[in-house]
């Protein structure tokens, strides 16, 4: 093990786990995704040599790369996809990569029977193919597969006794937020299965996190009713619902591995991730006592990694003065501690002061945003406004501290998160209003949101801009090109053309525009690469050289179709989004840079 590690190049904090008393993490710093732990007393350390990152490319979105026990450790390692486990003994790969093409691994579980399962994508020539397989936890023996012919698979988990596997899968055109299936089937002695049981899920229902509880009973999440609630499926019992908040998903969209809302305590209690939109509360459910109990903290984003320890939880909270961090946090005693020392709380005269809005749009629906003011004094009233399209596009906007938020109000300008209709957190009719309707819907929730809070006069609707990344760039392009709402756009690692996306996008996001853009007789017209597309402002795109879910080339053709109204800033080696530091403040400078020439700079107020 190495010593504690620098914690000012830490940029992210994901996949939180817990074994005994450490606490697992991964921390994304400039040079890739390292695996650290904490140990009491004894402060963070980085858990495997130097230079050894961990990360899974399954899906392109990765997740679930790693596994922690009392024991050992087994990852996946960032630069060949493969299986490691680390023990006292030191390093070795527990997987080989094949002869021809590549295997990729997520989601590792370990059973009684000291099997590991995992998820595995295959990349051969042009086929890529997902499966689960099983293998031997010391490497003795090669991976064969024990469940195939689905387009996906998630979620494999073993009973606490090593008896039984429950796992998710589903087809495309869903993605799994859409439908999918769950299953359980009896582990043999000789490590296959034996014949899968349908539990639950279907093209109408989304399966989320199949979990075993402490007594050896299955839970999970779906959203059956029209919210994601919990649910456990007693063995030769009917299925029972647990929890069902007003309101409220005890789930979220699955496009990492490894996602986990819920998280056992004992086998009476289960701590749970509420949210909606983009606020998460944390609640305790007692089959002792018959209501929900919400635990006072003062984080109102929480990433879906929740694990849980001797007394309590561990997870990653943020605030609006907060950005994330690791924190663990005692159940009977409220008392929190943050573990990770990269953390940073604004000062008060620097944190963003949200207002949360619920709007009335056209054709009778609803939109939720989020409106931060910039700072007395930043500018005069009224003030020009960023309008924010998050990606996904089914995502959300998370109430949480966001340095990109706070530059730009420390700049004069107001800024409006806009969970238009597709977001998670309200719900499965709320996402699913954008079938049929992606760059249509979703533009005019902008708008309408926009419209609606500048009514009274205090941000200027003359001097309104928008910004996107992936789909939520698809969704600043149709803006520009489709409304004179805009002053000017600016793109980063946008969707372009879903017609081409969906040719070069990954299998996990293949067929992802077939429900949202719905009859393919309206694909061209929905593009902003069709013959004669010009725009209403001016559109700066901000773009990786290696994105794989977006390739460049889409980008070069949509600047030389839009001529000088459009213009490009390439970075070397990011891919889908920016990742490396100096990047992320060049493309923010740039982008402040891009709206003071398209508006008036003199009016702007904040400082360079």
């Amino acid at each position: 093990m190495t010593g504690p590690a620098a914690r000012g190049d830490v940029v992210s904090v994901d996949a939180v786990q817990v074994v005994g008393e450490h606490v697992y993490w991964i921390e994304g710093r400039a040079h890739g995704d390292v695996l650290v732990r904490s140990r009491g007393s004894a402060g963070v350390e980085d858990v495997l040599a130097p230079g050894v990152t961990v990360a899974s490319s399954v899906h392109e979105y990765g997740g679930g790369a790693y596994l922690a026990t009392d024991d050992a450790l087994w990852f996946v390692r960032a630069d060949d996809q493969q299986i490691w486990s680390a023990t006292r003994a030191g390093l070795r790969p527990v997987t080989a990569p094949p002869h021809h093409g590549q295997n990729r691994y997520a989601d590792l579980r370990l059973s009684a029977s000291g099997l590991l399962v995992a998820v595995r994508e295959r990349h051969h020539q042009a086929a890529v193919s997902n499966e689960l397989v099983m293998l031997p936890a010391d490497g003795s023996a090669a991976p064969w597969p024990v469940a195939q012919g689905w387009d996906f698979y998630s979620f494999p988990r073993p009973s606490p006794d090593g008896r039984l596997l429950a796992w998710t899968t589903w087809r495309h055109p869903l993605m799994p937020w859409d439908g999918t299936w769950l299953w359980v089937a009896e582990i043999g002695k000789d490590g296959t299965l034996g014949a899968a049981r349908h539990l639950a899920g279907g093209a109408e229902e989304s399966v989320f996190q199949p979990e075993w509880g402490p007594g050896g009973v299955l839970h999970f999440v779906s959203d059956r009713t029209g919210w994601w609630d919990l649910y456990a499926c007693p063995p030769h019992g009917d299925i029972v619902s647990l929890v069902h908040l007003e309101s409220a998903d005890l789930g979220t969209a699955q496009w990492e591995f490894g996602y986990s809302t819920y998280a056992f305590l004992d086998n009476d209690r289960i701590a749970l991730l509420a949210h909606h939109g983009g606020t998460t509360q944390l609640n305790i459910w007692d089959s002792r006592c018959p209501e929900v109990r919400a635990v006072e903290l003062p984080y109102t984003s929480i990433k879906p990694y929740l694990a849980a320890y001797s007394r309590g939880v561990a997870m990653i909270g943020a605030s609006p003065d907060r950005a994330p961090a690791v924190i663990v946090t005692d159940i009977d005693n409220g008392k929190s501690r943050v573990l990770s020392a990269a953390t940073e709380v604004a000062p008060a005269w620097q944190a963003p002061n949200p207002e949360v809005a619920d709007i009335p749009a056209r054709n009778g629906g609803r939109v939720y945003a989020t409106l931060y003011r910039p700072r007395p004094g930043k500018g005069l009233a009224p003030v020009p406004v960023v309008v924010r399209a998050h990606p996904g596009p089914t995502s959300n906007a998370p109430l949480r501290l966001d340095p990109w938020v706070q530059f730009f109000i420390g700049h004069g300008f107001a800024v409006l998160d806009v969970d238009y209709r597709g977001s998670t957190g309200y719900g499965r009719a709320y996402r699913n209003a954008l079938r049929g309707q992606w760059g249509v819907l979703d533009v005019s929730d902008c708008v309408d949101a926009v419209q609606a809070v500048g009514h009274d006069g205090s941000v200027d609707l003359a001097r309104v801009v928008i910004s996107g990344a992936s789909a939520g760039g698809y969704t600043a392009l149709r803006a520009a090109t489709t409304t004179t709402t805009f002053r000017a756009a600016t793109v980063r690692s946008a969707i372009v053309d879903p017609a081409l996306w969906r040719r070069a996008a990954p299998k996990f996001q293949s067929h992802h525009a077939d429900l949202l853009l719905g009859p393919t007789d309206t694909w061209q017209s929905r593009s902003v690469l069709r013959t004669g597309i010009t725009t209403h402002c001016p559109i700066l795109a901000l773009h990786g050289d290696r994105d794989t879910i977006t390739p460049l080339h889409q980008v070069h053709q949509l600047v030389a179709a839009l001529g000088d109204q459009a213009s490009l800033v390439v970075y070397p080696g990011e891919g889908h989004g920016l990742s490396h530091p100096h990047n992320i403040e060049h493309a923010t400078q740039a982008e402040l840079a891009h709206y003071r020439a398209a508006l008036d700079s003199s009016v702007l107020g904040g400082r360079d």
